[in-house]
């Protein structure tokens, strides 16, 4: 809070609370997966509560309002398949203590990468209305018009996580791979589970953004000012 004072950033408040809710919450969390941890419908069910929470935070973020079931659907269309690869295959067993960490890991990366996307597309757009507009009065429709406005964007949305990818182990260790040291595995096996939930993380972040992408192009994903701005 001192530099945050110091510094005029004007976050202390928000600091303060940020913490305080962050201990409310994980000391909740923590009595509720003392249960949940030994029942598998009650993991699926928490599941569920992180899912629905990452998507009321990314479209707070992104200022959707209304739209928030396709950013939910987007998330989905990441989420699922790589949870379903991860158990599916055997690559970790289908239990309440494997699914709620594997879960959150996963969702959570989904929310930042939609809200990454968001935050920079949305922006690009209102900043390009002209190029826009002009695309559409060349006889362009509106998805490609707002593709070829945002393109660049979308990209970038993913760039944090393939550079995470490049340096893991040499900049940062990541919460898998530490979790099975502390937990007795051998580096070997962290370095497994980190390799699985890097390269999930990766996929699905990708899925996600290309998907939310598809569905800001057909106007379905949009803040209310772009909806009446991006008119066909």
């Amino acid at each position: 809070m001192a530099f945050s004072a110091w510094g005029r950033l004007g976050i202390g408040k928000a600091s303060v609370w940020a913490a305080a809710r962050a201990i409310i919450q994980l000391g909740v969390v923590s009595m509720v997966l003392v249960y949940a941890l030994k029942h598998l419908w009650a993991a699926a069910l928490f599941t569920l509560l992180m899912f629905a929470v990452a998507v009321r935070t990314t479209a707070k973020r992104t200022e959707i309002g209304r739209a928030w079931p396709w950013a939910a659907a987007a998330m989905a269309c990441g989420t699922l398949p790589v949870l379903l690869i991860v158990f599916g295959t055997g690559c970790s067993p289908f239990t309440a203590a494997s699914l709620i960490p594997l879960a959150g890991i996963i969702i959570g990366n989904m929310m930042n990468g939609h809200t990454l996307a968001g935050r920079r597309l949305f922006p690009t757009l209102r900043d390009n209305l002209g190029t826009y507009e002009a695309a559409l009065s060349m006889g362009v429709l509106r998805p490609e018009a707002i593709r070829m406005v945002t393109q660049r964007s979308v990209a970038e949305a993913i760039i944090p996580t393939v550079d995470n990818t490049r340096t893991v182990g040499l900049v940062t260790l990541p919460g898998a791979f530490v979790g099975v040291l502390l937990g007795g595995g051998s580096a070997l096996q962290a370095g497994a589970s980190q390799v699985l939930v890097l390269l999930g993380i990766l996929a699905g972040q990708a899925v996600t953004i290309v998907v939310a992408h598809r569905f800001m192009m057909q106007g379905r994903l949009l803040p209310s000012d772009l909806k009446e701005k991006l008119h066909d």
